[in-house]
């Protein structure tokens, strides 16, 4: 997470919550390569992510899944909040 998101108003679609800024890492981050993209989100959280932390975001139809069967407005949902993450990339 890198930053919140503060409704001036809100629509009755969307659910009370936290809205946060995230920038998702790319293989390449993971790897520790350097920076990748500078593509950033706005995620759904109900689980309290503070800054800094690593969370697991899911996108696309499947971000509304957990609030089924209300429609709701969302592009990401905060799946999880990550205490580590181990990677080794396919050669």
């Amino acid at each position: 997470m890198i930053g919140k998101v503060t409704l001036n108003r809100q629509m009755p679609e969307l659910l009370p919550g936290r809205y946060l800024v995230v920038r998702p890492y790319s293989r390449r981050d993971l790897a520790g390569a350097g920076p990748g993209g500078e593509e950033t989100l706005v995620l759904y959280d109900e689980l309290s992510a503070g800054e800094g932390d690593l969370v697991g975001l899911v996108e696309g139809r499947e971000a509304t899944a957990p609030f089924w069967p209300k429609k709701v407005p969302y592009d990401s949902y905060n799946a999880a909040i990550l205490d580590d993450v181990d990677f080794e990339p396919v050669l």
